[in-house]
C-alpha cells in the first residue's frame, strides 16, 4: 500500500513538472509570435503602396547618398529636354525656358539671353520650327565635389521644309540645394557650357 502511495506521489510530481514544462514553453512561444507579429505590424505601417494603373506597387524608400548618380543624371536630362525642347509659341518657350532656369544657375541665363538677343527664339517662332533633344548618355564624376558631368545628345530641329539633326555635347558641375516643386532633385547646374553643336544629317521634307 505504502509502495502504491509512493508511486503516485512520484507520478504526481512528473505530471507537476511536465505541466510546468509545458506551460512554460508555452509563454515562451506565445512572447516570441507576439513579437514577430508586432515586427510585421510595423513592417507593413512602414511601407508606401503607389497606386498605378488600378494596380497598389510598393514604394522602396533609400537614401539620398544611394541615388546620388540617378538623380544627378535625371536632373542633367530634364534641364537640357527644358531648355531644348521648343515649339512656334512664345508662352510655351518662355514656360520650357523658365523650368530650366530653376534648374541651373546664371550660367544658363546668359545662353538664353545671348540667344534671345540674337533672335534665335523669335525665328523659331517666325519659321514655325520645332525643335527637341534626345538624350544619348549623361556621365558623372563622382571623385569630388560639385560633381562635373558632361551630356550627349541628339538635337533635332524641324522646319517646314527640312530636318536638322545636330549632335549636342554640354558639360557642367552640380552641386546640392533644397529641393523644391520646381527642382525635385535637389541639384544645381553650374558653369553650363556647350562644347560641341555639329551638324549631323540634314533631310529634306
Amino acid at each position: 500500500m505504502f509502495q502504491n502511495l509512493k508511486n503516485l506521489d512520484t507520478a504526481f510530481r512528473h505530471v507537476k513538472y511536465l505541466s510546468f514544462a509545458v506551460t512554460l514553453g508555452s509563454l515562451c512561444l506565445s512572447g516570441y509570435l507576439g513579437m514577430k507579429a508586432i515586427q510585421a505590424t510595423q513592417a507593413a505601417q512602414e511601407r508606401i503602396y503607389i497606386l498605378a494603373e488600378g494596380k497598389a506597387l510598393e514604394a522602396f524608400s533609400a537614401t539620398k547618398k544611394e541615388n546620388i548618380p540617378v538623380e544627378a543624371r535625371d536632373h542633367v536630362s530634364m534641364f537640357h529636354h527644358y531648355f531644348f525642347s521648343l515649339s512656334p509659341d512664345e508662352n510655351f518657350i518662355r514656360e520650357q525656358v523658365s523650368k530650366s532656369l530653376y534648374l541651373a544657375d546664371g550660367s544658363a541665363k546668359k545662353v538664353y539671353d545671348n540667344l534671345r538677343e540674337r533672335g534665335y527664339y523669335t525665328e523659331i517662332v517666325s519659321a514655325n520650327m520645332n525643335q527637341t533633344v534626345e538624350t544619348d548618355s549623361v556621365s558623372i564624376s563622382m571623385d569630388s565635389y560639385p560633381f562635373d558631368f558632361r551630356f550627349y545628345g541628339k538635337q533635332k530641329i524641324i522646319r517646314p521644309t527640312s530636318v536638322v539633326t545636330r549632335s549636342l555635347i554640354t558639360k557642367g558641375r552640380l552641386r546640392h540645394i533644397d529641393r523644391t516643386d520646381q527642382n525635385p532633385h535637389g541639384f544645381l547646374i553650374e558653369n553650363w557650357e556647350t562644347l560641341s553643336n555639329e551638324t549631323i544629317t540634314v533631310q529634306k521634307r
